[in-house]
């Protein structure tokens, strides 16, 4: 027992620092997975040091599972297509056509990372008299011990995030394979994008007329890169980075594209879904279990669900309009519809 515990915790460590490289080296990737994630899957200023056995403890267990919360797998079907050309370069290029997101990250072993990080820039704050509102805002200079010790931990949680999808992505194409009685490859069951949404990255943008390097942190945002960006797949060079953005529960998904004026004007981001409307504990007053589960039923949606409460939790009314958040993206010009995406079954973690 000792012995495998070892030998599970050095696969682990290997996975933090290695990212998508693990899942190739193990077998659960395609090569071309790798070209398809957002930093090629692997941020290679992860260092393992900075991450706390606690969290590793944490993350361990859970390798290759959704989380609860706003997290999910879906069974999708293209349910209308804006932007031809690009939705072919992805490869949604028929209306009814089938399709899976799965929407989830570093799991524990990223919340302990940003738990532990909180404690030392509380620290830090102090010693470099920081203020700000909130506890939740707690920060440190980028240069200092303290801000370079997450950065790299953060990366090495991200790395966990990619493994962690791609893991579930093997698991995706082996249930499908064994449900049609053939391969994965035959299915076409490629991946399109995986990209990251809490995250800091550093990165080269234009301000005041000049070129910065900047760090740049999407919380609740995504990545929008334009076409032509070095950074993005030579796949999409002229369509422009794959954004995907989530619905919830019985509500429709979107596939973007990023844009050069999104580029300019929010650092090639946009948003990354919705945005709750009503806060966990009110839509669990408000909502009735049984009664989002036949509103789905009615619309020919089959869930599995871990629990009551989460069915209320990330019930559709819980959320904002994502269509009216997608198409305020779209009309800022920060990003492009291309695919709508429309649910079929929902696994809730």
């Amino acid at each position: 027992m000792k012995l495998c515990t070892f030998h599970l915790f050095r696969d682990l460590e290997e996975a933090l620092e290695m990212g998508m490289d693990w899942s190739l080296r193990e077998g659960y990737a395609w090569a071309e997975d790798k070209e398809h994630c957002e930093e090629n899957g692997r941020m290679l200023q992860a260092d393992i040091s900075k991450v706390s056995q606690r969290a590793k403890k944490r993350g361990l267990p859970q390798l290759g599972t959704l989380g609860a919360g706003n997290h999910y797998a879906e069974i999708q079907v293209v349910d209308e297509i804006f932007d031809k050309h690009a939705a072919t370069k992805m490869g949604l290029d028929r209306i009814g056509q089938v399709c899976v997101m799965i929407h989830s990250g570093s799991r524990g072993l990223g919340h302990q990372v940003a738990t532990d990080a909180l404690v030392e820039m509380e620290k830090a704050m102090k010693r470099d008299r920081i203020e700000v509102n909130d506890r939740q805002l707690a920060c440190a200079h980028i240069t200092s011990v303290e801000g370079q010790n997450y950065l790299k931990g953060m990366a090495a949680a991200a790395n966990y995030a990619w493994v962690n999808r791609s893991s579930m992505t093997f698991l995706t194409r082996q249930a499908f394979a064994k449900a049609f009685k053939t391969t994965p490859d035959d299915l076409d069951m490629h991946v399109i994008y995986d990209v990251s949404h809490n995250i800091a990255k550093v990165e080269e943008h234009i301000l005041d007329g000049k070129q910065h390097t900047l760090l740049v942190h999407r919380k609740g945002s995504t990545r929008a890169f334009p076409p032509h960006h070095p950074l993005i797949p030579v796949d999409y060079q002229l369509t422009g980075q794959p954004v995907l953005i989530g619905g919830t529960m019985g509500t429709c998904s979107y596939v973007l594209t990023g844009t050069s004026t999104g580029f300019q004007e929010t650092f090639g981001s946009t948003c990354h879904g919705a945005g709750r409307a009503l806060s966990r504990a009110k839509a669990r007053r408000n909502l009735n279990y049984e009664d989002v589960l036949e509103a789905l039923a009615k619309k020919g949606i089959s869930i599995r669900v871990a629990s009551p409460k989460l069915v209320m939790e990330e019930a559709p009314e819980s959320y904002k309009n994502v269509t009216e958040v997608v198409n305020t993206c779209h009309a800022a010009g920060i990003s492009k519809k291309t695919v709508r995406l429309r649910p079929v079954a929902v696994i809730k973690g």
